[in-house]
């Protein structure tokens, strides 16, 4: 086994479900395309754009029965004409030696790092 960080974003409404139900869809994501156990989960970090303050991403990871993993929640620089209501994830994890991360953009987030998705 091999630590690994997984990238991932989505966009949300800035209302608590809104934030719950596009997390739990970029967090569920990350787990089926990278064949994820909890057990193997080390920690994640969440951060959101300005303009969403409604709730928690970590929330949603709890929500899923993620218990045991560290979770952090942070804001995103305000950086002008960036993309607005974005939920970014960082989750770092053990994969099997030799397995490649495979980071997951959702919707219009696939336009922030077309490098990732081109790869995948």
């Amino acid at each position: 086994m091999r630590v690994a960080a997984i990238r991932g974003a989505v966009q949300a409404e800035n209302d608590a479900d809104g934030i719950l139900s596009a997390t739990e869809e970029l967090i569920r994501e990350i787990i089926s395309v990278n064949d994820l156990e909890p057990d193997r989960m080390i920690s994640a970090i969440f951060t959101t754009t300005e303009d969403l303050d409604a709730e928690f991403p970590a929330a949603a990871a709890r929500r899923m029965g993620l218990n045991e993993v560290p979770l952090m929640c942070a804001r995103e620089i305000p950086v002008p004409g960036a993309m607005p209501g974005v939920i970014r994830v960082m989750l770092h994890t053990y994969l099997p030696a030799g397995a490649k991360a495979r980071h997951v953009y959702l919707g219009e987030t696939r336009n922030l790092r077309a490098d990732l998705d081109a790869a995948q």
